[in-house]
């Protein structure tokens, strides 16, 4: 990894998690690769799933805050 690429990491690793999270969607959604499409339409048929586990009681909900404390600690 080049020096620039480390102090971007460095920056980057400083920011909130929810910051983190955004910079790094908007980074991998800058790569063309073949089956892009696909991926996203995958991904959104898991959320999908998910939403309807969670609407028959089958998921249990998480609050932001405690999904981003165990982030934080698990740094």
């Amino acid at each position: 990894m080049t020096a620039q690429a480390q102090q971007v990491l460095k920056r980057a690793l400083l920011l909130p998690p929810i910051e983190r999270a955004e910079l790094i969607e908007r980074v991998f959604n800058s790569f063309d690769y073949h089956g892009k499409d696909n991926f996203d339409t995958l991904w959104a048929r898991e959320a999908e799933n998910r939403i309807d586990a969670f609407d028959k009681g089958i998921l249990k909900a998480v609050s932001a805050k405690k999904v981003f404390r165990k982030i934080e600690k698990s740094k």
